[in-house]
Order: C-alpha cells, then sequence, then structure tokens
C-alpha cells in the first residue's frame, strides 16, 4: 500500500518481508522524521528473521542493496547479512540455524582483542 501526500511524498507506504508487515514513510522534518542523509547517518537498524537469508541476500543485492556485512554464520546460532538501503537506512537478515541458550553464546562469543 502507497498513500502519496500532496506534495508527491510518500505519507505511508507498507511492503512484506515474507509476509511480515514493514511501513514506511518518507522524510517528514514536520513530525520529526528526518532521513539518515539529514542525519549524516542512522541512528536505528532494523532487523527482519526470514526463512532463507541466502535467498534472501541475493534478492536484496540484485535490487540494490548495499551489502555492509556479508551472509555468515554467527555465534549466537544464526545466519545474518546488513544491508544499506538507498535511502541510508541499516537492514539486518536473519535465519535462526539452532537455538542456543546465553551460557552457550557466551562460550561461543569471539574474544576480544
Amino acid at each position: 500500500m502507497r498513500f502519496p501526500m500532496p506534495d508527491g511524498t510518500i505519507g505511508h507506504a507498507e511492503i512484506r518481508i515474507e509476509g511480515a508487515p514493514v511501513f514506511l514513510a518518507d522524510e517528514g522534518p514536520g513530525a520529526g522524521m528526518q532521513s539518515p542523509q539529514q542525519l549524516g547517518g542512522t541512528t536505528v537498524s532494523v532487523s527482519v528473521y526470514v526463512n532463507d537469508v541466502d535467498a534472501f541476500a541475493g534478492r536484496a543485492e540484485a535490487a540494490g542493496a548495499r551489502v555492509l556485512r556479508p551472509v555468515a554464520d554467527q555465534f549466537y546460532g544464526e545466519r545474518t547479512v546488513s544491508f544499506q538501503d538507498s535511502f541510508g537506512h541499516v537492514w539486518h537478515f536473519h535465519t535462526v540455524k539452532e537455538t542456543l541458550t546465553v551460557e552457550e553464546m557466551m562460550k561461543r562469543m569471539p574474544k576480544q582483542e
């Protein structure tokens, strides 16, 4: 769904990522909403779980998303990828490979140097 404003900006839009709704809008300075370009970076990132992160990453990259962190297995039992979209927003996509306890994750966590 796309709701255009009289000035041509998008006041509200809805997309679905593997069935999960995500709401989006253009920058709205009057409403206190600034874009990452306006701020000089983003203050938030979005994490989304998908069924097959490898296939999803291929589609996202083909659509123009910039890879920040390539698909890789993580110590916490997930396979993840990170992208930046054309507006400067950062997105992380995950597929759960195994469910771990906090203790198991702590044992697997890479040592800080």
